[in-house]
């Protein structure tokens, strides 16, 4: 993660430039940090999840979005574009602001190289800022592994992690289960290999 400029930026400011601006950039406290440009594995498992959401979900009464949607952290000062968000109740809405809303149940991260630890550690403190925030996927693009973070109480938190082509997983918080192979399909792990010895050349 990288700021664009270090300078100060309201959020008012924020969103009058992500308005116009060509490229997605998230805000933190002040601070405005672009975002990195999807790989292939990280887009096919996040339209892999949200599929199935939107299929399981279809007559039921949850709401299922993807990254072009903000989310707004207000004890954080910070508008996020989280992956893949469930909510389980009607969308709440920033000052009337369709594109952005305030209240996700379950929050989804694919992650990738450069933002794994800043997903892990600074992103999930200031998701469990949110009253309605109850579960954490965090799934990598790199080899089969997920974590499942969900809460079980105040500050506390249980972490299962799945690492079975045949296991499944199922979410704590909402009816939901898919399997590893399901959420993996036409994942390409061999790309990774390639991606990154193509970001070391342009280094």
């Amino acid at each position: 993660m990288q700021v664009t400029q270090q300078r100060y930026y309201t959020p008012e400011e924020y969103l009058e430039l992500e308005a116009t601006a060509d490229y997605k950039s998230e805000y933190i406290d002040g601070y405005i940090i672009p975002m990195a440009g999807g790989t292939l594995n990280h887009n096919q498992i996040a339209l892999n999840l949200s599929t199935e959401l939107n299929f399981a979900f279809k007559k039921q009464n949850y709401w299922v979005y993807i990254g072009d949607v903000r989310l707004r952290i207000a004890q954080k000062r910070s508008y996020i574009y989280p992956d893949v968000m469930i909510l389980a109740d009607e969308p709440e809405y920033f000052n009337n602001r369709t594109d952005i809303i305030v209240n996700p149940q379950v929050i989804v991260e694919v992650l990738s190289q450069s933002t794994k630890a800043y997903d892990r550690e600074a992103k999930f403190q200031a998701y469990r800022t949110i009253p309605s925030f109850q579960e954490y996927l965090l799934i990598d693009q790199t080899r089969i592994h997920v974590e499942q973070f969900s809460k079980t109480g105040k500050k506390q938190w249980t972490l299962r992690e799945y690492d079975e082509e045949d296991e499944a997983i199922a979410l704590v918080t909402v009816p939901f289960t898919i399997s590893l192979s399901d959420l993996y399909n036409k994942v390409n792990f061999e790309l990774v290999e390639s991606e990154v010895q193509e970001l070391n050349v342009e280094e």
